[in-house]
């Protein structure tokens, strides 16, 4: 169990993301903070006010997690990548790129410019960013104008040159007139290597400058013109503060990095998609007696990489391993794409690459136990499946459910458990189409078809396959799947999760036979879960086409109310028998109501109640 009062003890005062999850471990709040301590306590203190959203959530929080950064400004842009991936339910202000500027580089033009962008984009530039604060960014571009003397026109050259007359800029000696021909592509070329040079990090010298500039204006007491140079040294040095959380490649790449003691060792991976970091894990390893950090990285590469189904582009990882090009080939032709398996050796990849071992250190070093057990409830969980199946492994899980009452809408559920953890983003839900009344094998069968015919046509959400295929209950029901999977010409092992006269799970029907389970495992207690998931999920979608069918025979059969004004009565009523229960009067006060679809809904409850005379 996740204790969060010894969870508290442990955060570190540095910088960092905080990710809340509730009893579904679906993630309801991320937010950032200066000091991790100090923000996630202040969510637990009573004493507090908080208001009225977040008392709600926090009465919903059963365990958070945390991603340690170097700086505020990385932990504001993580946040807003997490907030983007996740969309929590408490997180309401959802930043936009259009908050986070770049420095952007021409580097196709032949004169290129440096430039204040919003998005960043797959073209010839090079983009330096995302950075938090666009006051800085705007300082530091003027400051490298002036310095080498870039241009600000949007002319294009050469082809323009000649055509108009020197700008101002040029006659203040801030620029040196390309549109004239008066500067060589190589001699601009060279000043535009020094602005990217500072915009690299290497500012020393910059600083310098405008700091004996600040200086020597107070020497002589022009206190205005060195707040100047002082406002400009504060610029150059958010500017320094390299930004590791987004990347300009747009690549997919997983970071890899780990740490040991005698016995143990976490393994933390950062999943960075299309350039920007959306999350992370961390995975416990018992490792051998003599075993190596770089032997302990390979065998971690080797397990995680066989179980699952996304391999990115590019692993960057935090020392060399044994035949990196063998694991290279191996990748490659799981992905179907050249993969790479790189170590960086300096700039913003190494220092991503430290990133997750900062973070893989303080998990090993203070949530050593309570991984163990976590992993024992699911990836431990999963390999006790996976032998009593006789399987060599199994990263994910679907099973499957039919609800219905008499026959009334029926619907299929669809659930996921990936490593032993629900994947909610791939559940799915399936009203019956091609049966009617109640019928559940054939119900089943009609769901199974569609799931993987559409998989077999790459419909999009349907491409992963599973590794095991669960079935809501014994042989009838796994007999459809075999069925379907034959006809579609699909092997995948396919389990019925058998309960007793107490519909209680009591075994695991596989291969004709009934396989006990010790209900005291946690493999048991997994599958337990498993079965309850796809029955609540099933019910739940049940219930809603329950309820759009009675607003429906109702609220749609009274003239003069559409949708929009059937929602709108919806909304502020919550019931069919508090809009029966209303005045005209109060139902001519419901947005887009006027006075005679008020009296239209009235009259539609009450005349047909009336007795005749």
């Amino acid at each position: 169990m996740f204790d969060i009062g010894e969870e508290l003890a442990k955060l570190p005062g540095k910088p960092g993301v905080y990710i809340m999850h509730d009893a579904k471990d679906a993630i309801i709040y991320v937010g950032k903070a200066i000091s991790l301590k100090n923000r996630v306590r202040q969510y637990f203190q009573t004493s507090r006010n908080k208001g009225p959203k977040i008392e709600k959530m926090v009465t919903q929080i059963a365990r958070f997690e945390y991603i340690i950064t170097d700086s505020e400004m990385e932990a504001l842009v993580l946040e807003c990548n997490l907030i983007k991936e996740h969309r929590p339910k408490y997180n309401t202000m959802l930043k936009d790129d259009k908050s986070y500027p770049f420095i952007k580089v021409t580097l196709g033009e032949t004169y290129p410019r440096v430039l204040l962008a919003r998005q960043m984009k797959k073209d010839s530039s090079k983009y330096y960013g995302p950075f938090t604060n666009s006051g800085a960014v705007k300082d530091a571009i003027e400051l490298l104008r002036k310095l080498y003397h870039l241009r600000t026109c949007n002319r294009r050259l050469p082809q323009e040159q000649g055509k108009d007359r020197p700008c101002l800029y040029y006659h203040i000696k801030q620029c040196q007139a390309p549109c004239q021909g008066y500067i060589t592509p190589e001699a601009y070329g060279e000043n535009i290597r020094k602005a990217m040079d500072f915009l690299n990090g290497n500012t020393r010298e910059i600083k310098n400058e405008v700091t004996e500039k600040m200086q020597a204006a107070s020497e002589v007491m022009e206190y205005e013109t060195a707040m100047e140079y002082r406002d400009l040294l504060n610029s150059i040095q958010k500017i320094a503060e390299r930004q590791k959380i987004t990347g300009s490649d747009g690549e997919d790449k997983d970071i890899i990095a780990l740490a040991m003691d005698a016995e143990d060792a976490v393994v933390q991976v950062f999943f960075v998609r299309e350039g920007r970091l959306i999350g992370r894990d961390h995975f416990f390893l018992r490792a051998a007696a003599g075993d190596s950090s770089a032997q302990v990285l390979l065998s971690f590469i080797q397990q995680f990489y066989a179980g699952t189904p996304f391999v990115p582009r590019e692993l960057m990882i935090q020392e060399e391993i044994e035949n990196p090009t063998l694991i290279e080939e191996w990748l490659t032709k799981k992905k179907g794409h050249r993969v790479y398996v790189r170590v960086p050796k300096k700039g913003t990849k190494e220092k991503l690459v430290e990133l997750a071992a900062q973070n893989a250190r303080l998990v090993l070093d203070q949530d050593k136990e309570r991984i163990k057990r976590e992993e024992g409830r699911t990836i431990g969980a999963v390999k006790e499946i996976a032998d009593l199946l006789d399987l060599p492994s199994i990263y994910r899980m679907e099973a499957f459910d039919i609800s219905n009452i008499s026959g009334f809408e029926s619907v299929g559920s669809m659930i996921v458990y990936e490593r032993g953890r629900p994947k909610r983003t791939d559940y799915r839900k399936f009203k019956i189409k091609w049966v009617k009344g109640a019928n559940d094998y054939a119900s089943m069968e009609e769901v199974l078809t569609r799931r993987f015919r559409r998989a077999l046509e790459e419909s999009e959400g349907f491409t992963r396959l599973p590794d095991l295929i669960l079935m809501d209950g014994g042989r009838g029901q796994v007999n459809i799947a075999l069925k379907v999977l034959e006809e579609l010409q699909l092997e995948i092992p396919v389990c019925g999760m058998v309960k007793d006269d107490n519909h209680r799970t009591r075994g695991l029907f596989y291969h004709n036979v009934e396989l006990p389970i010790d209900r005291g495992s946690e493999g048991f207690k997994l599958i337990t879960r498993v079965q309850d998931e796809a029955h609540r999920f099933a019910i739940e979608y049940h219930r809603l086409l329950r309820s759009k069918e009675q607003v429906h025979s109702v609220l749609d059969d009274i003239p003069g109310i559409g949708p929009a004004r059937r929602k709108a009565l919806m909304r502020k009523f919550k019931s069919l028998e508090s809009i029966q229960e209303a005045t005209e009067i109060d139902l001519a006060k419901v947005p887009s109501m006027d006075a005679r679809s008020a009296k239209s809904v009235y009259d539609f409850f009450h005349l047909a109640t009336e007795k005749p005379m």
